[in-house]
């Protein structure tokens, strides 16, 4: 039945672009945060050690 062809179709393409969606943002929001808090870190002891 076409229908059900339409159905998978369309789950398929659903769960696929959920997924990619989730791993660009779960990769974007983790490569964010490390950096800032890198950055943080950083400038926090750099920032310290030259005021003493």
């Amino acid at each position: 039945m076409a229908w059900d062809g339409w159905m998978d179709g369309w789950m398929d393409g659903w769960m696929d672009g959920w997924m990619d969606g989730w791993m660009d943002g779960w990769m974007d929001g983790w490569m964010d945060g490390w950096m800032d808090g890198w950055m943080d870190g950083w400038m926090d002891g750099w920032m310290d050690g030259w005021m003493e």
